[in-house]
């Protein structure tokens, strides 16, 4: 530092930081590099900042950063540098046993993305020395090892969840994903199933698996959510109300998929969704509560329950097309789209967090998509 520097820098209370310039210029005070401030914040953690062009700039943001750390109660300063000494495979576990609105299927995934992309490079990091540098390694890492951009995403979403969990509690004083670049996923073009399709494998499939099928491409319903039919959810003869899915491993009753315990969605019903759940009822009975697809041994379908049949259903009608039985739900998008819903309700009865992941996988379907825009452009010219 010049003399200059070094006299004002002796001006500032101790534990407030220091400022200096790192060029080699003999007078420092009168060239147009930028000055640096450096301090420890509240996790104990030493942060340099540049970019200040005047010495009363960089004193203005040392003194911001000293009162913010005085006006800190003990209690929250103590907290922040415990979360700052963790390790982030300590914290990623704590933060899992946090959320308790995942359902046992979202916990599961999780654990697999920690397991597989997140942990073998990040576990033994301190949470309070993780940078926008150090997440930008981490997705150079996955690019490194030609992990998928499906992966990826996943990846990086889990840690920007579990390191901005870590900031609002105090533990990260800087925006991590200021500047970062996040992998990009674009899903691959979806396949729907025609209604011919739909029509022969109800017509070959089981009682049960007809019920499935209805739900799934009538209601839009996920496989666990159509195992869970029950005749209390037809709640109007035109609505179906969806309040839980049966969990595919362990055929055991859950909340919904990004929803709270209790609440619910509300998906309209075409009749022949209703026939065919009143049908069932008639010709198979329910149980005590309401609930219709059992098997000889289980109170609820699973996964292999209508892989099962799924499988041996487009055999005996010849599909040899790649259609899962998730294909249904993309059947159910694309009907209600074609026929100029908006892509909000459309939303809203599949069960999407946010409407961005609607339109990225269905923006082709949609009215006023590119390829018909381009279609009545060309019309008029």
């Amino acid at each position: 530092m010049s003399q200059e520097t070094c006299t004002l820098a002796t001006q500032l209370i101790r534990g407030m930081g220091s400022f200096f310039k790192n060029c080699a210029c003999s007078h420092q005070s009168r060239c147009s590099h930028p000055y640096t401030v450096r301090y420890r914040d509240a996790t104990g953690r030493q942060v340099e900042e540049s970019g200040y062009a005047r010495q009363e700039d960089a004193l203005d943001r040392l003194t911001k950063v000293y009162k913010e750390k005085r006006s800190t109660p003990r209690q929250q300063a103590d907290l922040k540098r415990e979360i700052g000494k963790q390790r982030f495979g300590a914290y990623a576990s704590t933060w899992l046993t946090r959320q308790r609105h995942y359902a046992p299927g979202s916990v599961r995934s999780v654990n697999q993305v920690l397991g597989s992309q997140i942990l073998p490079v990040l576990e033994s990091r301190r949470m309070g020395t993780f940078t926008s540098t150090v997440v930008d390694d981490f997705i150079m890492s996955m690019e490194e090892r030609s992990v998928g951009l499906a992966a990826q995403q996943n990846a990086f979403d889990t840690l920007k969840k579990i390191l901005l969990d870590a900031r609002r509690r105090g533990g990260i004083s800087e925006d991590l994903f200021d500047g970062v670049i996040p992998p990009e996923y674009i899903p691959r073009k979806i396949t729907i199933p025609t209604v011919d399709e739909i029509q022969a494998l109800k017509a070959v499939g089981s009682d049960g698996l007809r019920v499935v099928i209805d739900l799934m491409s009538g209601c839009g319903c996920r496989n666990g959510e159509a195992y869970a039919a029950n005749l209390e959810r037809m709640v109007a003869d035109d609505v179906y109300r969806i309040t839980e899915q049966i969990e595919g491993k362990t055929r055991t009753r859950a909340r919904l998929k990004h929803r709270k315990v209790g609440e619910f969605r509300e998906s309209p019903m075409p009749w022949t969704v209703r026939e065919s759940l009143l049908r069932y009822s008639k010709d198979h009975g329910a149980d005590a509560l309401g609930y219709l697809l059992r098997t000889r041994r289980s109170a609820h379908w699973a996964h292999t329950t209508l892989e099962y049949q799924w499988n041996a259903a487009k055999k005996r009608t010849g599909i040899s097309r790649k259609l899962t039985a998730y294909s249904l739900r993309h059947f159910f998008a694309s009907n209600c789209l074609a026929k100029g819903i908006p892509v909000t309700d459309v939303a809203e009865w599949m069960g999407h967090k946010n409407i961005n992941m609607t339109f990225k996988i269905y923006r082709h379907l949609m009215p006023a998509s590119i390829g018909r825009a381009a279609r009545l452009l060309d019309e008029g010219l």
